[in-house]
């Protein structure tokens, strides 16, 4: 390794001009910067080095010994860092791919993941609940929002939130006029088979041809929402979980910071691969000097309320 390698590349660009052109208003000129900047950068070369660059008083312009040998040199880093650049901008960066199953919305994340890392693409990927392990395992995706369960052997998976089940009914049913209902108030109707997330469109059509009612996590009601359809919170059915998983052993920094971005943390958290290598953030301190800012509440969830003439009821028909 050259003993001039760890000179900054800008000035060693700066003295190659002054050298090659042995004229200091010339290679300012070319360089678009003063003559005075240019001189002072050859006086802070020179008492680095502890040696004359440029032979004092010489006109015209002469290098020294110790210059002809920094200049073979420098053109050598130079070229060196060119090509380092050229190599880089060739290669394009890694896309991070995350996949995602029917219901989830990624777009919040998505947008975050843009504004932090403009430099990694981020791909997004509709995946089917039926392949979501698979589409992991394969390495068609490096990240999944999965819907659980899921086999956990050499995965890691972070749930996120849990979905509550709703009932899908005819516009006209008269579920239409409670905020929520329970199995029981359920036991004369048909229920649809929706166990297959995925094929649930065939079965919200016999719904909405007045063929029973359905079951399924509010996503995807939302998701499938139509006109002539309503759904209601039910009370006592098993609720659904979505999480974030990948394979133990693809965890990369890219993955780590995706999972920061998901799980809200700052952009300079020490918890993230970036943050690491930066100063740690400052908490705000608290209005009264006794401790952090404590975080905001949200406002609580207001249910809709039932029709006007209606009596709602909690959860049975009567």
């Amino acid at each position: 390794m050259s003993r001039f390698s760890s000179i900054d590349v800008q000035r060693l660009r700066w003295f190659t001009a002054v050298a090659e052109e042995l004229h200091f208003a010339r290679a300012a000129k070319a360089l678009h910067i003063s003559r005075q900047k240019l001189s002072h950068t050859v006086i802070e070369l020179e008492t680095e080095l502890g040696t004359k660059l440029f032979v004092p008083g010489a006109q015209p312009t002469r290098l020294t010994d110790a210059g002809q040998d920094l200049l073979r040199e420098a053109r050598n880093i130079i070229a060196g860092a060119a090509n380092a650049a050229d190599d880089t901008a060739a290669t394009p960066p890694a896309t991070l791919r995350v996949g995602f199953v029917p219901g989830v919305t990624v777009t919040k994340w998505e947008r975050i993941w843009g504004r932090r890392f403009p430099d990694t693409p981020l791909e997004l990927v509709a995946v089917a609940q039926a392949d979501q392990e698979a589409a992991l395992r394969e390495g068609r995706v490096d990240m999944c929002f999965v819907r659980l369960p899921i086999d956990r052997a050499g995965m890691n998976a972070i749930p996120l939130y849990r979905e509550l089940p709703v009932v899908v009914a005819p516009k006209e049913h008269e579920i239409s006029l409670f905020e929520e209902v329970a199995m029981a108030d359920l036991a004369d109707e048909r229920l649809q088979d929706t166990a297959d997330i995925d094929a649930v469109t065939g079965a919200l059509e016999l719904v909405a041809a007045g063929v029973g009612v359905a079951i399924v996590p509010h996503s995807i009601a939302r998701l499938h929402h139509r006109r002539d359809l309503i759904y209601r919170t039910v009370t006592d059915t098993g609720d659904t979980e979505i999480a974030l998983a990948w394979l133990s052993d693809r965890t990369t920094d890219s993955v780590e910071e995706f999972v920061g971005v998901v799980r809200g943390r700052s952009e300079h958290s020490s918890r993230s691969p970036a943050g690491k290598r930066t100063e740690p953030e400052q908490r705000t301190p608290h209005p009264t000097g006794k401790g952090p800012r404590p975080a905001k509440k949200s406002a609580p969830f207001k249910k809709k309320p039932a029709p006007s003439g209606k009596k709602p009821a909690r959860g049975r028909r009567r």
